[in-house]
């Protein structure tokens, strides 16, 4: 019972990160041209790097270590990537138009999963991915808040209520995780690794529009591949 409050609680509490973002971004008076411009680029890009810090300090390894090293990891990762590309265009035009909500609930699902599996198998790691899911939906939430204000005919309440609603998904993505995979350290493995390479198409396509081409995924899926190069060379010294 324990577990359960402790992921319910750590889910909670990132996932109420959300709405904050919104509220923060909700002060329309302090400087709307700053907000709008420069900070809500510098949070884009904070985001992004707490996105990319998770994949690769927590994720990444601890998938592979819940996989004993095995090079399933590889494939796994590309098809991550590759399955959140096709959600991406399956989403369509709702897609672009809010990319930052979308992006913030594609990837703030598989990691709530992680994490209640991450606590089911006591791990030392879980309370610090549940601090970085919660500072990477902080700035996610300011962007998603700006990006549905102009989108939606919404109050500023009504907006922050529908924002607020987010939180309910990390327990059910949590408590779900710690069901289904509280025995299954292997499965588990696999999912971190899935969601991080699904992350990581993400990061560049959506968070790093510098990276993008209008109308064009290779780049990001180029990233993905790149950076599975780069974790095959390391498993390969590993094992050799």
């Amino acid at each position: 019972m324990s577990e359960l409050i402790t992921i319910t609680l750590l889910t909670l509490a990132a996932g109420s990160c959300i709405p904050i973002g919104g509220i923060i971004a909700s002060f329309e008076h302090i400087r709307p041209n700053w907000l709008e411009r420069e900070f809500r680029h510098f949070l884009i890009a904070l985001g992004g790097g707490i996105l990319l810090g998770a994949v690769a300090v927590v994720l990444v390894p601890e998938g592979i270590a819940s996989m004993r090293g095995s090079l399933l990891a590889i494939p796994l990762f590309l098809l991550g990537g590759l399955a959140f590309f096709l959600i991406e265009r399956g989403l369509g035009l709702r897609r672009r138009e809010t990319p930052q909500l979308m992006g913030m609930i594609l990837d703030y699902v598989p990691e709530a999963v992680a994490l209640g599996g991450l606590v089911a198998i006591n791990s030392p790691v879980a309370p610090l991915l549940a601090l970085l899911i919660g500072i990477q939906n902080l700035p996610e939430g300011f962007n998603a808040y700006r990006e549905l204000v102009p989108q939606v005919q919404y109050s500023q309440v009504k907006t922050l209520l529908v924002m607020s609603g987010l939180t309910v998904i990390g327990p059910i993505a949590g408590l779900s995780g710690y069901f289904f995979l509280s025995d299954q350290p292997a499965l588990l493995g696999a999912v971190m690794l899935f969601a991080s390479g699904g992350i990581l198409y993400l990061l560049f396509q959506d968070i790093a529009p510098q990276a993008r081409l209008q109308r064009h995924w290779g780049p990001p899926l180029g990233a993905v591949v790149g950076f599975s190069l780069a974790l095959f060379s390391k498993m390969l010294v590993t094992h050799s």
